[in-house]
C-alpha cells in the first residue's frame, strides 16, 4: 500500500546556507521541500497548481519583491496554506505588520532549525492536513455559516476566503456563541504555545475577520469586544 504523500514545504530565502540547513531538517522529518531565492520565484512556485505548498517558510528581507509583498500577493490570490515569516526584526510592530497581511506565524533570526520544523508541524496540525477532518459540521450564526468539515465560510450566502488562522479563530468563537474569551485565552486555544507573537496578534486577526464577515466592520454585529475582558461571537 502506498503511503500518504509527503507534506510539501516551500522555503524562500536568499541566503543559500539558510535554505540548505532548513531544507535538510525538513527532509529529515519527512517533508518534501521546494526552494526559492527571491520573491518572484516564490510567487511562481506557490501559485503553480502543480507545486502548491502545504506551508510556506518565507524570509522577509528578499531582493526585489520582499517577503511582506509576497505574502500580500499570495493572500490576494486566495492562497490558503499557512505562511511562516522569517525575519531579523523582533519588534512587535514588525510582527503585527506581517500578521496583518495574512501570515500565520513569525520566527526571528537566528533561530533553531528544529524549532522551525516544530512550527511547520504545528501549522499543518492547524489546517488538519495530517489528521481526519473535524466532524462538528456546520456552525451558523445569523448570516454567517462556517463549515468545519470543508473549512469553508459563507456570509450572506456568498463564499468568503479565510486564511488557516482566521478560520481557526472564527471556528473557536462560533463553537462557543456568547462566551467571552480574553486575548490570552484565544492565543492558548487557537495559536500554538510556541508562538512568539503577543496578544496584539489576536486583535489583528479579529479586525481582519470583521472586514470579511461584518456589514459594517466599525459597528460589528457578530465579533464583539467586551471592554476590559475580551471577544465573543454574537449570533445576532
Amino acid at each position: 500500500m502506498l503511503g500518504a504523500p509527503k507534506p510539501n514545504v516551500l522555503v524562500v530565502d536568499d541566503e543559500p546556507i539558510v535554505v540548505e540547513v532548513v531544507g535538510r531538517y525538513l527532509r529529515r522529518d519527512g517533508f518534501a521541500v521546494l526552494t526559492a531565492a527571491d520573491g518572484e520565484q516564490a510567487l511562481a512556485a506557490a501559485l503553480d497548481p502543480g507545486t502548491v505548498p502545504d506551508v510556506v517558510v518565507l524570509d522577509v528581507m528578499l531582493p526585489g519583491v520582499d517577503g511582506l509583498e509576497v505574502c500580500r500577493r499570495l493572500r490576494a490570490a486566495n492562497f490558503k496554506s499557512p505562511i511562516i515569516l522569517l525575519t531579523a526584526r523582533s519588534e512587535e510592530a514588525d510582527r503585527i505588520a506581517g500578521l496583518g497581511i495574512g501570515a500565520d506565524d513569525y520566527v526571528v533570526k537566528p533561530f533553531s532549525p528544529g524549532e522551525l520544523v516544530a512550527r511547520v508541524k504545528a501549522q499543518l496540525r492547524r489546517v488538519r492536513l495530517d489528521t481526519e477532518p473535524p466532524s462538528d459540521g456546520v456552525l451558523r450564526g445569523g448570516d454567517v455559516e462556517l463549515d468545519g468539515v470543508n473549512r469553508a465560510l459563507k456570509v450572506r450566502g456568498q463564499p468568503v476566503t479565510l486564511t488557516a488562522k482566521e478560520f481557526d479563530l472564527l471556528h473557536h468563537l462560533m463553537k462557543h456563541p456568547g462566551e467571552v474569551f480574553s486575548r490570552d485565552d484565544l492565543l492558548d486555544s487557537v495559536w500554538d504555545r510556541s508562538f512568539v507573537g503577543g496578544p496584539a496578534t489576536v486583535t489583528v486577526h479579529v479586525r481582519r475577520l470583521r472586514e470579511k464577515i461584518e456589514r459594517d466592520p466599525s459597528r460589528p454585529s457578530h465579533l464583539k469586544v467586551v471592554w476590559g475582558t475580551g471577544y465573543k461571537f454574537d449570533p445576532g
